[in-house]
């Protein structure tokens, strides 16, 4: 098996900078800065939470299931390989799996040679990304939100002690417009990263790489890492990268396959992310302590307010 690691998409990344200039004493300056440091303490440990897209965010429907996905593979094969088939990727089995490791068994179906699959490849996949960012309008065709992912993804976007972001197969423009069409995009971490298919072709590799994100991104390492997803190799690749795989029965594969992919007895399994409370509970989010921060801060803006005006007076009785 081979394993391609691609640059070929460039990134912008926004990283935070910090500068150490003088510090103003006033009342006001004092209470912006008490809440700046709540929001950066490292006392409260942070948790990773990351979600596979297809089968276990949304689902294909319709007649035009998943169409913008399939219509950006089949332009790159198109246009890299001269690969023209109707039946797209559908001759080969791509369940679980990512879209570097699609085009190669598509190419390969279709007997391109081994060593031009992967000496091609970063063209391909460019190729598929442009259709991407091109086509993004029509990213959400033949797609549907599935139960509870809405709620879930707000309710942890909310919380300052989550971090939330993909870990997919999908090329990282294809999985981000999805995200953007079907509204939910919002809820993920600034700067909205992840692992993604044209990071790497093994998912348990991009599991890992979206925990160094979060390091490098955010300047924290995640005490705690879940992965959802509804597929035995999601199961399998959070495992290999030390993080708590989370099933959903959401898609193609059945309890006992998920269970039979993990190395634990009892691995945590849901029928779907309809109980928000439920999911938040198996995450190990105290709920409390996720009201006591959002308290703390209305208190600090609170209390920001009665300083200015406070200030407002003493400068009236000059």
């Amino acid at each position: 098996m081979h394993v391609v690691r691609l640059d070929a998409i460039e990134r912008t990344r926004i990283q935070p900078h910090f500068a150490r200039a003088s510090t103003p004493s006033t009342p006001l300056a004092r209470a912006a800065r008490a809440r700046a440091n709540m929001s950066t303490s490292s006392a409260v440990p942070l948790t990773l939470v990351t979600f596979d897209v297809d089968g276990t965010l949304i689902r294909a429907s319709g007649a035009d299931a998943n169409k913008f996905h399939k219509d950006a593979f089949a332009h790159g094969l198109l246009e890299v390989y001269g690969i023209d088939d109707a039946r797209g990727i559908d001759v080969v089995q791509h369940h679980g799996s990512t879209d570097m490791l699609i085009v190669a068994a598509v190419a390969r179906f279709h007997g391109v040679p081994e060593e031009v699959i992967y000496e091609r490849m970063d063209e391909c996949t460019a190729a598929m990304s442009r259709y991407a960012v091109e086509k993004k309008a029509d990213a959400a065709e033949g797609l549907e939100l599935l139960v509870g992912v809405r709620a879930l993804l707000e309710k942890l976007g909310a919380r300052d002690d989550v971090a939330v972001c993909l870990v997919t197969g999908n090329l990282e423009p294809i999985g981000w417009a999805k995200m953007q069409r079907l509204g939910i995009d919002e809820f993920f971490t600034p700067p909205r990263y992840g692992g993604f298919g044209s990071d790497h072709t093994d998912r348990g590799e991009l599991v890992a790489i979206a925990e160094n994100r979060t390091k490098e991104y955010l300047g924290v390492r995640a005490e705690k890492r879940f992965h959802f997803g509804d597929t035995p190799a999601d199961v399998k690749a959070a495992e290999f990268a030390g993080a708590t795989a989370i099933g959903l029965l959401t898609g193609i594969f059945s309890k006992e396959e998920l269970v039979a992919s993990s190395k634990l007895d009892d691995p945590i399994i849901f029928d779907d992310l309809s109980d928000t409370a439920a999911v938040v509970r198996a995450l190990g989010l105290d709920s409390n302590l996720g009201e006591c921060l959002l308290t703390g801060r209305l208190a600090l803006v609170l209390l920001e307010r009665d300083l200015l005006l406070l200030e407002l007076a003493l400068l009236l009785l000059e």
